[in-house]
């Protein structure tokens, strides 16, 4: 699940750092939470064109995501910045990888063609993303697929400078209180 909070260019995003800095711990114990990664995007930093702040959640039971979602916890990102849509996914893979830490997350999202076998992309996918987590920089890598819009999404945690393409983001907090919950390899 994702959500992206667009602000203006001239944004202090001091404001968004203080805030995952003081309030980022809330979801450290949160139930049915695989892990939370407090994204944010600097206009100008790391090729973004813009400011942004873009948690990604993996989890682990859909009671936990309505949970955050219809609890406190989002009722305080409503009260900020308005109701943001809320992109989910079906997850595919989980497989975490050697690094320890956390310090960026790259996504990427591929479109299924229509005339395309889903399975065959899917099972390209699954092999980059277990191969991926091989890599010593990668704390977790996964896979999930939006069946609306048909597109493979394709999410990496580094500990270091990303080694893989698409839309990068800092991550300034992760919040993991159930990631051992999260059953490594395809999930089928």
């Amino acid at each position: 699940m994702q959500y992206e909070i667009t602000l203006p260019a001239d944004y202090d995003m001091g404001v968004i750092r203080h805030r995952v800095a003081t309030r980022g711990s809330a979801l450290d114990d949160f139930p049915g939470l695989g892990l939370k990664a407090y994204c944010v995007r600097e206009r100008g930093v790391d090729g973004s064109p813009v400011n942004q702040y873009a948690p990604f959640y993996l989890w682990r039971t859909a009671e936990g995501m309505n949970s955050f979602l219809w609890g406190p916890g989002f009722a305080g990102i409503r009260a900020d910045f308005g109701r943001p849509v809320v992109r989910n996914w079906v997850g595919l893979a989980f497989h975490p990888g050697p690094a320890g830490d956390v310090a960026h997350l790259t996504r990427r999202t591929v479109g299924v063609p229509p005339d395309a076998t889903p399975n065959d992309l899917v099972d390209e996918a699954l092999v980059e993303s277990a191969a991926l987590a091989g890599h010593p920089g990668v704390h977790a890598s996964a896979v999930a697929v939006d069946p609306d819009r048909w597109e493979l999404l394709h999410v990496v945690l580094w500990s270091g400078e990303p080694d893989a393409e698409g839309t990068r983001c800092r991550v300034h907090h992760l919040s993991n209180p159930e990631v051992d919950g999260l059953s490594a390899g395809r999930h089928w």
